[in-house]
């Protein structure tokens, strides 16, 4: 997959009222979604020095992360992903996980994951391995997707943003997870080559700027 345009504004509930009514007019439901929306759960991971939260506060250009995660509760079908990001550009990687396979990497058992098949789990091994990788924080949160095929674009309302230290509890869905601290509503909007006038006016709040908000850092304040 080639590198896609990524915005990000930070918005209010009023805004979401105003977008969500606007993009169901012009927009696709999501296949994946249940009444319009799913329940999203990431495991991320980082080193002992917090590499990858100090790039992103840093503001460093060219980084990545690593995080696990599944949908609506349903640990059958669980992925491995890692995130590059480019400046305003950004591009997803994926491997399809178990749920053994990833309550074994949680608890670090990794010795099979040396002759994994999949790169994206084998560069994964590699990188805990040899920089010290581990499971970090759980981030919880609501997401309300909407597709439009010309530009493949993609818009999304990602909002009640909780999160989790007991990172050996990342497959119980009921482990505990607290709100991450006063967390705004995220909009984002994601694209391949174009993003269509109709999208572009449909995102449009006076007083809203791109920003550089991650779900991930905003989970680390308690640590």
């Amino acid at each position: 997959m080639d590198y896609r345009h990524e915005w990000k504004h930070e918005i209010n509930q009023a805004d979401l009222l105003v977008l969500r009514q606007r993009l169901r007019a012009v927009t696709t439901p999501d296949p994946h979604a249940v009444d319009g929306k799913y329940l999203i759960r990431s495991l991320y991971f980082d080193n002992a020095v917090d590499k990858a939260l100090r790039e992103k506060l840093d503001g460093v250009s060219r980084r990545e992360k690593f995080r696990i995660r599944y949908y609506n509760e349903d640990t059958s079908l669980m992925h491995l992903e890692k995130k590059s990001k480019i400046g305003g550009l950004g591009k997803k990687q994926s491997a399809g996980l178990t749920a053994v396979q990833a309550q074994d990497i949680v608890e670090g058992s990794l010795d099979w994951m040396a002759d994994s098949s999949e790169e994206l789990i084998y560069e994964l091994y590699v990188k805990m391995r040899t920089q010290g990788l581990r499971p970090k924080t759980i981030v919880d949160y609501t997401r309300e997707p909407f597709v439009f095929g010309p530009g493949n674009v993609r818009v999304t309302l990602d909002y009640h943003i909780r999160t989790g230290s007991c990172c050996g509890d990342f497959l119980n869905p009921d482990c505990p997870t607290i709100p991450a601290g006063e967390a705004p509503i995220i909009l984002e909007v994601k694209w391949d080559s174009y993003l269509p006038d109709i999208i572009r006016d449909a995102v449009r709040l006076p007083g809203r700027r791109v920003t550089a908000f991650s779900k991930y850092a905003q989970c680390r304040i308690y640590g």
